[in-house]
């Protein structure tokens, strides 16, 4: 097998920056204070590995958004590849919980679920997809956003082969 091809390391890399539309938030001000922490540059390099080792290269803009919510705006590269997203980070009052919605220039979209671990947020996604070649495969994020660091760990999956991708990457303003 390739290591994966441009869109699946495309789909992948959208992972990194969390799960569209976000349902309308009315958080408290104590969770609007800790979604509005996270607002600034973040940048971050990490290692994907799977059939092969590359490195990826990421930066993330969070702006204030409407309604309490925080807006995101990224880009990562890997292996000449290029992939911008963006997105919403809110704490949805109805479902007590965050959400971070995202869409990519790579026709993904999805919504991650959060909630708080000790002074910051954990994030989780499991999805099932299909590669570029109509192969399905299992995706599985989880994003920590901590008071100097965002975290993210994620792993893509051939479901028939058992083949994966993995990616670590550290983020920090």
């Amino acid at each position: 097998m390739t290591f994966f091809g441009p869109l699946s390391r495309a789909l992948a890399l959208g992972l990194l920056i969390v799960g569209a539309p976000a349902l309308p938030a009315y958080a408290a001000p104590a969770d609007v204070a800790l979604l509005k922490s996270y607002i600034g540059e973040w940048r971050g390099r990490g290692t994907i590995t799977g059939a092969n080792s590359e490195t990826v290269v990421c930066r993330l803009s969070l702006k204030p958004g409407n309604q309490d919510k925080v807006n995101y705006t990224g880009r990562c590269t890997v292996a000449g590849s290029q992939l911008s997203m963006n997105g919403t980070i809110a704490y949805v009052d109805a479902s007590k919980r965050y959400e971070a919605a995202m869409t990519s220039n790579v026709a993904f979209s999805g919504i991650a679920v959060g909630l708080k671990r000790g002074g910051g947020l954990i994030f989780n996604l499991r999805e099932r997809d299909q590669d570029e070649e109509g192969k399905e495969i299992g995706i599985t994020a989880q994003i920590a956003l901590n008071a100097d660091a965002i975290d993210v760990n994620f792993e893509v999956m051939y479901i028939a082969t058992g083949e994966y991708l993995r990616a670590e990457v550290p983020f920090s303003k």
